[in-house]
Parts: structure tokens; sequence; C-alpha cells
């Protein structure tokens, strides 16, 4: 791994001249890293990229437009990014475990997008294309295309709700999946919080969905993804899952078995940052009976792939195909772990009761705190987190009544068991000490909150402690 002083006259480098051009970005970039290296990150969908994954990202491959896919590609001269695809979609292979993968999506919600798409053309477009004996959608007739539109727009999806930990893209209705599909959300048990399979294979049942969406945003424990695949089966529904959260577990050999989506699933879809610390992007991984309707994904839904975030992705796959990412991805579960039990021993109510995950999802309600001012709170204090959901939240999505916690990036920078603990005591005493500020009316407010300063110095003081000897790019000066 390259050294980060070796690299540290590159970054001033670049970022001198950055500020030739624009200073306000400049300093900005300065600005974040200063702050990543202040705060505790708790934010379980964010992570620290390696340098030579952001060094990657900042490359000259950026400027290709390369619509397609590797060896068939609607601008010329791209012999390039078919190499750094090929390389991504290789490791991602191996990494994996999958019959094949499709490594252009941007985002996670653009990878949902392409596997929706990718479902629908098979089980849909495919079919009536049969039926009216053509070979393509161009050759249908303007009747046939209304027949074929009525079709595609009247498919079901089953996802799991967003209180209950789902995604925005699993079906929730202000959202294009909610709008595509029609939609029928399950969601756990209401005494133990935890997924109830029988209730979910009642739905599917009832319902009779096109796509049985599994995987999560906010639920911290494992699934049984053979026990989802059965479900499917059942029904005649197709078992997409979504492991953004959690890919970084399953390259990470923590999850395996029935615990792993790959051999269940028909069609996978990951972020690749998260817990797989990697480049921000997407990413769709598929049984070969989906591939070739994966690949439609540009122009089906997504425009041309971003050449250098691909080979960022290569490079972060090629790391985490190393032995010590597995080391690190048992870290970050034993990490949540130790959070959950300490804040558990301070009072603290978990959803679920704990995790078995990289994530732990923390009820505000017991110190009289909505999410939103949970998390504005130990921001002050330095502490970085976001709002979520929890089962039934009284206080809808957007002030909620939980915080979402996750380990993944604090492991990064080397914390482990016993500095979770003193982390969870630092959560403990700035919620503990933070009180709803009420309305002119008497009444608690959502989102104001009153917080000691001195509770703050403590926190940050004692925050800067831990993080002083787990410098986060150690050797980087810019």
């Amino acid at each position: 791994m390259p050294d980060a002083e070796a690299l540290s006259g590159a970054y001033h480098t670049l970022l001198s001249a950055i500020g030739e051009v624009e200073p306000r970005v400049a300093e900005a970039t300065r600005a974040e890293l200063a702050d990543q290296r202040s705060s505790l990150k708790l934010i379980a969908s964010e992570n620290y990229a390696s340098l030579p994954v952001l060094a990657t990202m900042g490359t000259w491959l950026s400027d290709k437009y390369a619509e397609g896919t590797v060896g068939h590609r609607f601008y010329a001269g791209c012999q390039n990014i078919d190499t750094v695809e090929a390389v991504a979609a290789e490791h991602a292979r191996e990494l994996f475990g999958a019959e094949y993968a499709y490594v252009q999506p941007h985002s996670g919600i653009d990878a949902n997008l392409v596997a929706f798409w990718a479902i629908l053309a098979h089980h849909v477009e495919t079919p009536a294309l049969a039926e009216h004996g053509v070979k393509g959608v161009n050759d249908l007739s303007e009747q046939d295309w209304e027949t074929l539109r009525r079709k595609f727009g009247d498919q079901r999806l089953l996802g799991m709700s967003l209180d209950a930990g789902g995604h925005l893209t699993h079906g929730f209705r202000p959202n294009v999946s909610g709008k595509m599909f029609h939609q029928r959300s399950y969601g756990t048990d209401p005494e133990t919080q935890l997924l109830d399979y029988d209730a979910v294979a009642s739905a599917a049942r009832e319902f009779k969905p096109l796509i049985l969406v599994a995987g999560y945003s906010a639920y911290p424990r494992r699934v049984n993804f053979a026990k989802m695949r059965e479900i499917a089966d059942e029904v005649g529904a197709v078992l997409m899952v979504d492991m953004a959260h959690f890919s970084g577990l399953v390259a990470g050999k923590v999850f395996t078995g029935d615990e792993d989506p790959i051999p269940h699933a028909h069609v996978v879809t990951t972020t690749t940052h998260k817990s797989l610390r990697g480049p921000r992007g997407g990413m769709v991984l598929a049984s070969q009976e989906y591939a070739a309707d994966v690949d439609r994904g540009c122009p089906m839904v997504l425009g041309g792939p971003l050449g250098n975030v691909m080979a960022a992705k290569a490079v972060a796959f090629a790391e985490a195909r190393r032995p010590e990412f597995q080391t690190y991805a048992s870290a970050v579960v034993d990490n949540a772990r130790a959070l959950a039990e300490g804040l558990m021993n301070r009072g603290a109510t978990l959803v679920t009761g704990g995790t078995d995950n990289h994530l732990v999802l923390l009820d505000t309600s017991n110190y009289g705190l909505t999410g939103r001012q949970a998390e504005a709170a130990l921001l002050d204090a330095g502490i970085v987190t976001n709002r979520n959901a929890v089962p039934n939240d009284p206080n809808g999505a957007w002030y909620t009544t939980g915080v979402r916690l996750g380990t993944p990036a604090l492991t990064s920078r080397g914390f482990t068991v016993s500095d979770m603990d003193d982390v969870a005591a630092l959560i403990s005493d700035v919620l503990s000490a933070t009180s709803a500020r009420p309305t002119k009316d008497g009444k608690p407010g959502k989102a104001r909150y009153d917080l000691a300063d001195d509770v703050v110095e403590h926190v940050r003081t004692t925050a800067e402690s831990l993080l002083s000897t787990r410098p986060l790019y150690p050797g980087l000066s810019i």
C-alpha cells in the first residue's frame, strides 16, 4: 500500500492547482479532511476509501464517453475503459462468487433501477416479443406497444417497509420504485421487531409479486436468504437482494451459507462504498439467466458510465480480495456488538435489542428526544450519526424516533471492541444531557433542544483523545 507521506506532495500540488481556479472548493476539500479527522463518524453508510481508491478517481479516465458494454460501445476509442471495466467485473465475480457482474451503475438507486428493469425485460418484454413474433421492441406496432406498456405497468413488488428497516427503493410510495409497481410492504414482528418469515410468506402468497425484495438499510440483524428464496419460489417471484449496506460483510466472509445472498438470489444489487470501502457507486450481480438483460442497463436506464469510478471500483475490489479485508469485516461486526452492549448497559433501548451486523438502531424516546434532536446534539459534540425511523415510528420519516449508528468507518480507523465502550459512554453522556426545548404552547418541540456547553466540551475532548491515536490517513499532510 502506498505510504501517505509519499502522496502528501501529490495531494498538496493537486489542491494548489484547484485553488488557483476556485479557492473555495480547495478550502472546502481541506476542511472536509479536517472534519473527518476530528469526528467520530458513526454513519452506517459511510466509510473511508483508501488513498489508492481516492487517487484512481482523480484521473483522465473521467474524460471518456463509453456508453455500451465491453467491446460493444457507441463511441470509438474505448479500449482502456474496456480494460478497467473488465478488471472491475472480474474482481467482483471472484470476490462474491457471482456468475455475472455489472459495474456501471453510478449509485445504489441506479443499480436497483437497472435490476428492476432487467427483471421486467426478462419476464415481461421477452415473452411479449415472442407472443408478437418480433425480435425487438422497435418492431412492435403502436397497438402492441400500448399492450406492452400496460403489462410493464401492472407488475407487483413486495419489499421491506421503510420503518422496519427497508430502503426507499424497496417500494416506498414517494420513490420511483413505488410508482413503477403495484407495491406492498412487509414489516417485522411487533414484539421482537425481527423478520417474521411466515408473515412474509403469507403476504407473498396473497399478493403474488413479480419481485420479492430482501435486504435493508436499517435492520440490525441478519437475513436468512435461503428462506427468502423458498418464499419467492413458492409464489413464482424473482428474489432480488439489495445488499448495499452489508456487501462488505459478504465480501469479508462474515455472512456465509444462508446469510450470503449470492447463491440464493436471482439478482443482487449493492453500493460499492459503505462496508465495502470503495468509491461511491453501484453494482449489479446476477445469475447468467439475467446477464443479457442487466447488460442493457445502458441505454435502458443509464447514460455513459464513469470510467474513473469503475477503475476505482476495480482497485477497491482488489483490496477486498486480500486476507486482511476479512479481518476488517469481522472487526466491524465485533465492534457493532460492543457498541450495542455498551449502550444497553447505560440504559439505552435498541431496536431488536441488539445487533449481529454492522449497525445499531437506537430508540431516542427514552431520552425524550426525536431522532432529529438526538442527531443534532450528537453532531454538536463531534459524533456524526443520522436520524432514522423505528418500527411504527410516531414521528414519521423526517423527525423520526431513532438514530442509526454504524461501525465500518471507525473500524477502518483501527477502533477496537474496548474503544466502542468508550464511544457508547460518550453517546450516552450527550443524549442524557440533552432536553427537548418546549414550543410556545409548552409542548416539547421536535427539532429544537438544549445541551450544556460543558458536556459538549467534555465529549469533544474525550473523542479527540480517542481519535488522536488512530489518525485518518496518517502521514498525509495537505
